[in-house]
């Protein structure tokens, strides 16, 4: 078998056998196959596509070219989240203490972010003292003990899509539906979890800008879940403004604490309980979802939620106090107040622009391992369908250096529309991939 007969069948639109896609996975762990040809297969398919079982057979040829996760020795059903990734998307902050309040098992590897804003590892870094790397038999011991426990993904998790990644990164493919596809569910599959809870973004601040493609992603993912005997869901969310207010890592926790109080953005709430519904229905912890929900309302309101969330930093080094001193986060020493120069009714965001804004001032990263500055970002005050005046703060900068803080506070004006009347508004939840 010879990668270039792999190239060629792809690039007239034929579809691979099994036992092509596990040559072609084994040379792209074991380095036989050049980049040059892999580039080459990979433009193929951004062209051509794939077919569903391709996109699975990739998917779990991919999940098993190296270790994987056995969450056996923590009991209970074990259910995983992932986000496609948006502008102030801190749910995972707010749902894992939730549903681990709620007596189901959060054992979970998140990334870092590379792009206008840091993933999840990096908002859990700007934490004082916290840890994201921990050895595997702590990391089981410590979500037996408290009920949750997320580290950076380490090991040999995966190889095949790593080198996968980085080379489509760097060669125009990396928008490829089954490529995206099946990269997600490989480590999710590696993970070990026995279900997942996909939160699919679609909008201009989105990876995804249209529905159909939302859609086309969710289904292709939560076959490929199904197809390996894994419980999955996908929830199709709305990403055409910053979820919550806070773009920006320690701003990101602070809001996420403020959240498990009851006391967050309305839209952050009502997503994190989505989310956090459909992965208790997944563990059979609840009958249906407005159960799940009043469930996880109850947690909050009881502070069960924010009590879980202490414990879970305290076990992995961070300070718990956090929650009651919030000046203990990093923070920027220069907030500027960006005042409207308008008046009218915000009628949209632009919020791959707002995200954008955000990593110049060092929120985010535009290479990897580029180093990020956790104590840098942006709170939006106007949410679309809010009145502002002439003169009214719609925004604060949080940045080092005053000429930092007026350069991004121009950016976060010129990308507000306004109007006359109040805007029709989409919904937050577009719908559901079961």
């Amino acid at each position: 078998m010879r990668i270039v007969d792999l190239i060629c069948k792809k690039r007239d639109g034929l579809e691979h056998t099994v036992e092509e896609l596990s040559f072609l996975v084994k040379g792209i762990t074991d380095g036989s196959i050049p980049d040059y040809q892999l580039s080459a297969w990979c433009m193929a398919v951004y062209f051509q596509g794939m077919s569903p079982r391709e996109a699975k057979e990739l998917a779990l040829q991919m999940a098993s070219s190296g270790d994987q996760m056995d969450l056996s020795p923590i009991s209970g059903v074990k259910i995983d989240k992932h986000s496609t990734g948006g502008v102030g998307d801190k749910t995972s902050l707010v749902v894992a203490p939730l549903v681990a309040a709620a007596g189901i098992p959060v054992c979970k590897m998140s990334g870092r972010g590379l792009g206008h804003t840091g993933g999840t590892i990096d908002k859990l870094e700007s934490i004082p003292g916290f840890m994201t790397e921990l050895p595997i038999s702590r990391l089981f011991q410590q979500v037996s003990k408290v009920g949750i426990g997320v580290v950076g993904q380490t090991g040999n998790l995966v190889p095949a899509d790593k080198q996968l990644y980085a080379l489509r990164d760097v060669t125009g493919t990396v928008e490829s539906i089954p490529l995206i596809a099946s990269s997600i569910m490989s480590k999710k599959l590696a993970g070990g979890a026995d279900g997942f809870v996909l939160d699919v973004k679609v909008g201009n601040g989105a990876f995804l800008k249209t529905l159909d493609e939302a859609k086309e992603l969710a289904e292709l993912m939560v076959a490929i879940g199904k197809s390996a005997g894994r419980g999955t869901v996908a929830v199709l969310s709305s990403m055409e403004q910053p979820l919550g207010r806070a773009i920006g890592n320690s701003l990101e926790v602070k809001e996420a604490i403020a959240t498990l109080c009851g006391e967050g953005p309305r839209d952050l709430e009502e997503l994190s309980l989505v989310l956090g519904s459909q992965m208790l229905l997944l563990a059979g912890a609840a009958e249906d979802e407005e159960i799940a929900k009043e469930k996880l309302k109850a947690i909050i309101s009881s502070g069960k939620g924010l009590r879980c969330f202490e414990r879970w930093i305290e076990a992995q080094g961070g300070n718990p106090a956090i929650t009651e001193e919030p000046e203990l986060l990093p923070l920027a020493p220069v907030i500027y107040k960006v005042k409207s120069n308008f008046q009218g009714y915000v009628a949209g965001w632009d919020a791959e622009a707002l995200g954008l804004a955000a990593m110049r001032i060092g929120a985010g990263r535009e290479r990897k391992g580029q180093p990020i500055d956790h104590g840098v970002g942006l709170v939006i005050h106007k949410k679309i369908g809010e009145r502002v005046e002439f003169g009214e703060e719609i925004a604060e900068v949080y940045a080092r250096s005053e000429e930092a803080a007026v350069y991004a506070g121009k950016e976060v004006l010129s990308v507000i529309k306004i109007s006359d009347l109040p805007p029709k508004q989409s919904p937050l939840i577009w719908g559901y991939i079961i």
